[in-house]
């Protein structure tokens, strides 16, 4: 067995295969799927999938430190949680490559200094649009917060449907996922963890 590439290898150090491979592989998907793409509806597949999956997986282009290097100091004191709940979040499972579509609530407590609350969303948007699994997103982006701003605490809640239960498998359609993570004050203190959940959970 040859390029066998070990799990915990960066992606970075990967040889990215040209588009034309990728236009080929889509088209062998499809005649594996038992279609002809050199047919009229299908000639031009190749392309518009090579195409989005630009877009669907532009996360692993982004640098999510940079995303939130910015910050403010001058907010008069602030110390209360900051929350951006309602995120909308698209993303794709990596056990079948099926889209993962909900929201994050995402919130932390100020240190001293604060980050543009678009940037929360940010974040969201570029450990989204990779290859996931939902509970691994979800650390990612509290862990991330945590580590770059060093804030009291911060908590992320993703509630989101999976595409791999409601088309295959079980085909349980109106089913969701419900991930946490907890950091800090969030963790720690009971009181904070519950004003956080009411709060998002209000409209």
């Amino acid at each position: 067995m040859k390029n066998v590439i070990p799990a915990d290898t960066n992606i970075d150090i990967f040889e990215k295969p040209s588009e034309e491979e990728a236009l080929l592989a889509v088209e062998t998907l499809i005649r594996y799927a038992g279609d002809n793409p050199n047919r009229e509806g299908l000639k031009e597949t190749p392309k518009r999938v090579v195409k989005s999956y630009a877009e669907f997986f532009s996360g692993y282009k982004k640098n999510p430190d940079e995303i939130l290097a910015k910050t403010f100091e001058e907010v008069e004191g602030y110390d209360e949680m900051v929350i951006v709940k309602n995120i909308d979040l698209e993303s794709h499972c990596e056990h079948h490559m099926v889209p993962i579509i909900g929201v994050a609530h995402v919130a932390y407590i100020p240190n001293n200094r604060v980050v543009g609350i678009s940037k929360l969303a940010r974040i969201v948007d570029v450990y989204a649009k990779r290859l996931q699994t939902q509970e691994t997103m979800t650390a990612q982006i509290a862990d991330t917060i945590s580590r770059v701003l060093e804030p009291k605490g911060v908590a992320v809640v993703i509630d989101a449907a999976h595409q791999c239960m409601s088309t295959r498998g079980v085909h349980k359609r109106h089913s969701s996922t419900v991930t946490s993570r907890m950091l800090g004050l969030f963790r720690s203190d009971p009181r904070t963890r519950s004003e956080f959940m009411d709060l998002i959970k209000s409209s």
